[in-house]
């Protein structure tokens, strides 16, 4: 039988494999989170401030403040305050939207633009850690995450994120023998899960039936 270094089992080890990956995604979002402030700081702006630029250049368009607030998990309020300073700063404008001229819309001026595109850049560091791992490795961790994003998504505890496996295009194990074995109908091109993305604006969300199905079908299980 196993045991640690006290003659205890592992098995009858206080902390499960759950809790002790908990804690692993803890180490990781502290250096999330100091390397966020690090960043921002360089260029004069908050975590927040920095993350509705990267929101508003990943979209592509203007979005509502709502939107705005939905997309990171934050307070109207908090979201208001971000782009109040952002529009100080002459980096955000304020236009009629275009869907609703009621509306108003929060894009991004040719400054921000060009401050979204450094900010949105990962830091070396990050880059070196997720570089540590294999192909493989990180193949797997990629798919780890899409199912606990999704669970995550289910029970309303973070945004509802454009990812491949809930897209009307997605296509699941079209062709199981392949090392791409998913199609995308939208590009019209096959790829494997280690291009299925997380965040994709061309996504739009399948009806929840066929998203179930194709979730099923992705798992790999009985259908």
């Amino acid at each position: 039988m196993n045991t640690d270094l006290s003659g205890n089992s592992f098995d009858e080890s206080q902390d499960s494999a759950e809790q002790r990956i908990l804690v692993g995604l803890a180490k990781i979002s502290l250096a999330l989170k100091s390397q966020s402030w690090q960043d921002a700081g360089q260029h004069g702006l908050s975590p927040t401030q920095a993350q509705i630029l990267s929101l508003l250049q990943a979209k592509g368009k203007g979005m509502r403040l709502s939107e705005l607030a939905e997309g990171l998990a934050v307070t109207p309020a908090t979201a208001s305050d971000a782009v109040r300073v952002l529009d100080e700063k002459g980096l955000v404008q304020k236009m009629r939207s275009s869907q609703d001229g009621r509306a108003i819309a929060i894009t991004l001026t040719p400054k921000g633009k060009t401050l979204a595109a450094q900010t949105s850049c990962w830091s070396d560091l990050l880059l070196d850690a997720v570089g540590e791992l294999s192909e493989l490795e990180q193949t797997v961790f990629l798919r780890g995450l899409i199912k606990m994003i999704r669970k995550l998504q289910e029970t309303g505890q973070i945004p509802i994120a454009k990812m491949c496996v809930s897209c009307r295009f997605f296509q699941p194990n079209r062709y199981p023998d392949s090392d791409r074995p998913h199609h995308c109908s939208l590009v019209d091109a096959p790829f494997g899960d280690r291009n299925l993305r997380l965040e994709c604006s061309d996504q739009i969300a399948a009806p929840i039936d066929i998203a179930d199905y194709n979730w099923e079908k992705y798992q790999g299980q009985s259908l």
